[in-house]
């Protein structure tokens, strides 16, 4: 068995709309390191598209839920109720910013999340318009892919969307788009598409995650909750990606002091387990009647055990401060590479916490994405044994999501490979 073998099976035993972004296949990994079929190790940037803040395998969750398998894996909460959901729920409702009492629903993927965040939100509003954001990404779900910002991939050939979604752009400085523009959009929307009070929910990522790891500023995101607190709207906090100390915080919302109204949640909560949820004020969870939330997997107790092996091991291991100290020495390698003249135009260099990115640009136009070099960075990264994300609405962002549990001897040897892959690049490109 190879990885070529296994391309040539995946080819005719899958469809292509499931798309991988590597042509290797996983045998093992522990923590930042993943193995494939053929034996070659590889250092894991990527940590499955933020799922694996604590890593591959981390023995307090494996533990957590070897015992929770010895005891059952399945009763359906709706039917029989388990106190590891009822445990997880309490943490989650005080981990959770802001004053308010809070309760949470647990689910199984991000898009059911972001559904039952709007469900709830309508039920209680009574209004029904949601406002997301270009280049947001929510889900491939039907209803998620309508309030996703980006149409290629996402939402190619599967139209007509859900009506009364509506979309403002996200603050992105260095092309073109202030913080004043994205405000302004939503005070014309209000004037011609939307009136505000029939407007249920402004949903948004505090650092845009498949759109480009841009960042919203406090100031920006403070404007937005003032503005929900004017008109009766909801202000939902995408936290999907940036959850669970990937932005040194346990949840990124908490870098602008503003309480949300609702917060969803997946990725890494459940440290590789599928599980999601949606944590919310206390009067606006109850809004909708009982046995209107929830679902056959919903809050899996095997999820619900390796989520709270994943709160312990972010209280344990101090994991928001590692990932901020990931993010300063990540910022400062980045730079370094910048600032050499073997590498591609390095631009827009930006972390929130260890949420790392940075954008490859044309070196005949330093104002022109180059999603072609983009590309090549991710294909030269993993023959050097690194597996590097891209991400963008001009698909120039690479993005950086190693595990915080990762040492720093296997960081800087990640970083060193970027760099060597980052000047063959470069090399190709000139041979070109």
């Amino acid at each position: 068995m190879n990885n070529e073998s296994l391309q040539v099976r995946r080819d005719n035993a899958i469809p292509r709309g499931i798309a991988t972004a590597t042509n290797i296949f996983a045998d093992r990994a522990e923590n930042s390191e993943l193995w494939d079929v053929e034996g070659r190790r590889y250092i894991d940037f990527a940590g499955g598209i933020a799922v694996l803040n604590t890593g591959h395998r981390h023995p307090t969750v494996m533990n957590r839920v070897a015992e929770q398998m010895e005891r059952f894996t399945h009763t359906a909460y709706q039917i029989v109720p388990y106190e590891a959901y009822v445990e997880l729920a309490e943490k989650l409702n005080n981990l959770a910013p802001g004053p308010t009492p809070k309760k949470t629903a647990l689910l199984t993927t991000g898009a059911e999340a972001v559904e039952n965040a709007i469900k709830i939100a309508r039920a209680h509003t009574g209004r029904s318009g949601v406002i997301a954001f270009q280049g947001g990404f929510h889900g491939r779900t039907l209803l998620t892919m309508g309030l996703t910002g980006k149409v290629a991939p996402y939402k190619l050939g599967f139209g007509p969307f859900p009506s009364d979604i509506y979309h403002i752009p996200y603050p992105m400085e260095n092309h073109g788009v202030s913080e004043a523009d994205s405000l302004q959009a939503l005070e014309n929307l209000f004037k011609s598409d939307i009136e505000a009070t029939r407007v249920a929910a402004i949903i948004i990522e505090p650092v845009q995650g498949e759109g480009g790891f841009y960042i919203a500023s406090p100031k920006f995101l403070q404007a937005l909750r003032a503005i929900c607190d004017t008109h009766g709207i909801l202000l939902i906090a995408d936290e999907i990606q940036t959850g669970f100390a990937r932005t040194g915080r346990t949840f990124a919302i908490e870098h602008s002091g503003i309480e949300p109204d609702m917060i969803t949640i997946a990725k890494s909560l459940a440290g590789g387990f599928p599980l999601s949820g949606v944590i919310g004020k206390a009067d606006i969870m109850d809004a909708p009647a009982p046995g209107g939330l929830g679902g056959t997997y919903g809050g899996s107790p095997i999820g619900c055990a390796a989520a709270l092996g994943v709160l312990e091991v972010i209280a344990s291991e101090g994991l928001n401060e590692k990932s901020v100290a990931l993010g300063k020495y990540a910022n400062e390698r980045l730079t370094e590479f910048a600032n050499h003249a073997e590498v591609p135009n390095i631009s827009a260099i930006r972390n929130l916490g260890g949420m790392i990115a940075f954008e490859l640009m044309s070196s005949s136009n330093p104002d022109e994405p180059d999603a072609a070099m983009t590309k090549l960075l991710c294909a030269t990264a993993l023959e050097h044994g690194l597996i590097l994300l891209s991400c963008g609405v001009y698909g120039n962002t690479i993005r950086i999501l190693v595990p915080l549990t990762a040492s720093s001897q296997i960081v800087e040897e990640g970083f060193d490979l970027l760099k060597a892959s980052l000047i063959q690049c470069a090399n190709m490109a000139v041979a070109a």
